[in-house]
């Protein structure tokens, strides 16, 4: 990730107490929250050695069709009309089996570095996890007790005009959510919106980002920090404890690592993604790819799903089969 290369794997942990250990590990956190935490002992800046990949030639399934997903937004909607809840993430699951159960996401990788560049693009191989990242989405960046929070809330086409008020009223109520969790373990009166309503260009995308900062409270602990920024609010919705029972309520398919949180800690440094157009297989042979979109009041429920269609295509194209 970012020009570090992390090898020779020595530990695998699920207690984050391990990360105030001031050694280089890895970090995945699931959705649901499973943590898993593993420690390299060789550090080095080193460009991603580039290898190949065979495309997939079969179609891509998914945990939700178009008729299923519409209701699920019409169902998200209600429960804003009735008051219990502000905004949800509303996801679903797209998978596809590898004709070579063992084929590594290397090569994948190797081709969303050149054809999708992202900001927190990452590759991890720990036994029985494999990640290939693209993700544009910062969750938190640490340097010397200062953190950085980036959510993104708004997408659009990359040759479209500009961000609406739907949008901007979506991404204001995640930095108010992100705000809120800062602190929790930032000190009083360090936290403020230092961007607000950035657009951000990627590869056949725009996205609407803000940025909010704070100061880490003294001795404040990984396990306090993780619990507090996990699930990011752009991938919960808002209030978060109301958005999560009602994903829990429609999506029967765990997330897992898509939505969570990847990256790495290293001392009082930290560069961690939302987990966020990311392929990723366990052992079951089967490759893996999570998409979704923000649903407020104001969401039509087909744009919403085009939307997720948007954000999907291109990745899907770069590993192939069809959508």
């Amino acid at each position: 990730m970012g020009g570090r290369l992390a090898t020779h794997l020595e530990q695998i942990s699920h207690d984050p107490a391990v990360l105030d250990d001031g050694q280089f590990w890895a970090v995945a956190v699931s959705f649901e929250g499973e943590m898993t935490f593993a420690r390299f002992s060789e550090l080095s800046e080193s460009e991603f050695a580039s290898s190949d990949w065979s495309s997939l030639e079969t179609p891509w399934k998914s945990t939700s069709d178009e008729s299923t997903y519409l209701q699920y937004v019409e169902s998200i909607r209600s429960e804003i009309a009735d008051g219990s809840v502000y905004q949800v993430n509303a996801c679903y699951e797209l998978f596809n089996e590898l004709a070579d159960t063992g084929q590594s996401l290397e090569g994948l990788f190797s081709k969303l570095l050149r054809e999708n560049p992202a900001p927190f693009a990452q590759y991890l191989r720990i036994p029985g996890l494999e990640i290939a990242s693209a993700s544009p989405e910062r969750l938190i960046s640490l340097k010397s007790r200062r953190v950085l929070t980036s959510p993104i809330k708004g997408t659009m086409r990359e040759s479209d005009a500009e961000f609406g008020e739907k949008d901007k009223a979506e991404n204001l109520m995640i930095v108010d959510l992100m705000r809120n969790d800062l602190g929790q373990i930032c000190k009083h009166g360090t936290i403020e919106v230092t961007d607000l309503f950035r657009s951000e260009r990627h590869p056949g995308l725009t996205h609407l980002v803000s940025d909010i900062e704070g100061e880490l409270k003294s001795g404040i602990s990984w396990r306090e920090i993780l619990q507090a920024i996990s699930p990011a609010g752009s991938v919960s919705g808002a209030p978060k404890s109301a958005a999560l029972k009602t994903i829990s309520r429609n999506e029967k398919q765990p997330r897992g690592i898509y939505c969570g949180a990847l990256g790495w800690v290293h001392g009082d440094q930290a560069e961690i993604a939302v987990g966020i157009r990311t392929f990723w297989k366990v052992d079951d042979g089967v490759l893996r790819f999570g998409t979704g979109a923000g649903i407020t009041w104001g969401s039509d429920p087909l744009s919403e799903w085009r939307e997720t269609q948007l954000k999907a295509r291109k990745l899907i194209s770069i590993a192939g089969g069809a959508l």
